[in-house]
């Protein structure tokens, strides 16, 4: 059984998605939870892009062990030390240089001839090398490249000490035939292929990420690369966890695995979805809500008599169990550290106290708590964990058929200041927004606004995700409450905190 290596880029690929703006302490919760999954290495960001990347990828790097952290660069010097700042106390820390190869990227893009892309990516390895034991280079456009000049650069680098090739399908341009010959091509015409790892990346602008990168293992190669729920530029990537359950319910074809603990797989998707905002299809394989969901008549009959007959993932294998612990008003702090610890929640004295505190006030309006909302609790917490710029104090709708809705609404603001104004809108959702627009003095741009429950049930919790634009900057934003209103009050203004901080870290040149 052959051992395929993931290689995660959640946080640097995924979070390049259209409206995606973590947190430093977000990515964190996604690093803990990736190295739980049981990645075998984890992109944590491209260090030199900005000093507010830097930090997070150095954090994570000193937080995460059981797995290697990459950090991406370009062929710039100033790229490989700010990696090698940003990694250098990691515990198996990687360097990921990446440069295009593709006719059109070279000439187009880069302004270089071959022979300069060549001399180039030659001379960063070995600079790297100094420093770097372990180095992925990556041809991007690799798919649209010359084969005859891949394998040349491609032997060219692992002499100068690359030690993984990445050959990624950056456009989602390729299809599994014609990916996996690329492989076979290299094995054949690489002189020194055995010296590194061969690695496939690939994008779903085509839908056919996945069945691309499984060609590529077909082919031979020893790392596959992508993003949980398949997040990224443009339509994504390469779903991680399709890939592995695929290869897990298939082992007896593929006879090959990952060694990720597939328990984990919708624990992780949720968090991802949770933190970037990025709901998963109902219909999406292997997490989506539907998933395990029979609705036909002649499905239902089978699944009864025998649940092989149209399930042929179990839901326990991806992390469903129908047993889960449920708490409840009369759950103690035993029962809940416990709960906490089973979600993967990484929580100080203090973070569990103020959590257990929310949970408590949850139960008084709500029967049963459940996973998703004691995730949803942590999360809104860990958002206001550091002091917010504007903080939801009191909110009062009055809304009716025929009436117009106002409402009231008071924020207090980092230096404790309330401030209180009124505004009317066609809605009660527009009514809000308007308000904290006069509060703020500055027109406020609503560019998209998304709701959903955290569990079915009137009693659910709603939490509301937007992307406002706001002082020449866009920002999303995420609001949890049994109340819709509420919630999509602190979205709004999660989303002004978050852009407020990245204006801080501009001032101070953080970010």
């Amino acid at each position: 059984m052959r051992k395929i290596e993931i290689f995660d880029t959640t946080l640097r690929d995924g979070e390049q998605s259209a409206g995606v703006n973590l947190h430093t302490h977000e990515k964190l919760e996604i690093a803990y939870q990736l190295a739980r999954y049981g990645v075998t290495v984890m992109e944590a960001g491209y260090p030199a892009s900005s000093p507010g990347d830097f930090d997070a990828v150095s954090q994570i790097a000193r937080a995460v062990r059981g797995c290697t952290i990459a950090g991406l660069a370009r062929h710039v010097q100033g790229d490989i030390d700010a990696v090698w700042g940003a990694l250098q106390h990691a515990e198996a820390p990687r360097l990921h240089l990446f440069i295009a190869t593709s006719p059109i990227h070279m000439r187009d893009k880069l302004r270089m001839t071959p022979d300069q892309v060549f001399e180039t990516a030659v001379a960063m390895v070995k600079y790297g090398a100094r420093k770097f034991p372990d180095i992925e280079w990556s041809a991007e456009d690799a798919t649209r490249s010359d084969w005859d000049f891949l394998a040349k650069i491609v032997t060219a680098v692992i002499d100068a000490g690359a030690t993984v090739i990445n050959l990624p399908d950056t456009v989602g341009y390729t299809t599994p035939h014609e990916y996996g010959s690329l492989f076979r091509y290299m094995l054949d015409h690489v002189p020194n292929i055995h010296k590194a790892k061969l690695s496939a990346h690939c994008h779903d602008d085509l839908g056919m990420a996945v069945a691309n990168s499984i060609a590529a293992i077909e082919a031979g190669v020893h790392q596959v690369e992508g993003t949980i729920n398949g997040i990224g530029e443009r339509a994504g990537n390469a779903s991680i966890e399709e890939i592995a359950v695929a290869l897990a319910i298939r082992r007896d074809f593929y006879q090959a695995e990952t060694g990720l603990d597939l328990t984990q797989t919708v624990r992780t998707s949720r968090l991802v979805s949770k933190l970037t905002g990025m709901v998963v299809p109902p219909n999406k394989a292997v997490v989506g809500a539907n998933a395990f969901a029979h609705e036909s008549g002649i499905h239902q009959d089978g699944v009864l008599k025998n649940v092989l007959t149209y399930e042929i993932i179990r839901p326990e294998m991806v992390g469903l169990s129908s047993n889960a612990l449920v708490l409840g008003k009369h759950s103690g702090r035993h029962a809940f550290r416990g709960k906490c610890e089973e979600l993967g929640l990484h929580l100080t004295d203090d973070e569990f106290n103020q959590l257990f505190q929310n949970f408590k006030l949850l139960t008084e309006k709500k029967k049963e708590v459940t996973d998703d909302d004691i995730l949803a609790l942590a999360l809104e917490a860990s958002a206001n964990s550091g002091r917010p710029h504007y903080e939801l104090a009191s909110m009062h709708v009055s809304y009716g058929t025929h009436a117009i809705t106002t409402t009231t609404l008071a924020i207090q603001a980092a230096d404790g200041t309330v401030l209180q104004e009124a505004a009317t809108g066609n809605g009660s959702v527009e009514a809000i927004y308007r308000t904290i627009e006069r509060l703020l003095n500055h027109p406020v741009d609503l560019q998209d606004y998304r709701i959903q429950s955290t569990t079915s049930g009137k009693d659910s919790l709603a939490e509301v995700y937007v992307k406002v634009g706001y002082q020449g900057m866009v920002g999303s934003g995420r609001g949890v409450d049994n109340d819709v209103l509420a919630a999509s009050a602190k979205a709004f203004l999660d989303a002004i905190n978050r852009i407020a901080l990245k204006q801080e870290f501009k001032e101070v040149g953080v970010s």
